[in-house]
């Protein structure tokens, strides 16, 4: 299993600097977008071939990594 830093990559001259899967135009937002409009993995898969199984997982680590970390208090 790749980890998250092999399977999500952030390049300030792509994608807005955006999160993407393996140094590809596909950000992590879309992949969570897909999911949220009730695509199963195996449409999405479909659609973008160039994805796999574990980039899809990476992408709700990455989610659930980025909203587990305390809020500090100004």
């Amino acid at each position: 299993m790749a980890t998250l830093i092999e399977r999500i990559t952030v390049n300030p001259k792509q994608c807005g600097g955006r999160p993407c899967i393996r140094g590809m135009r596909i950000r992590v937002t879309d992949v969570l977008n897909l999911l949220a409009h009730d695509l199963t993995r195996e449409q999405i898969l479909t659609e973008h071939p160039d994805l796999e199984l574990e980039d899809i997982r990476a992408c709700l680590r990455f989610a659930i990594d980025r909203l587990n970390h305390p809020v500090l208090a100004a």
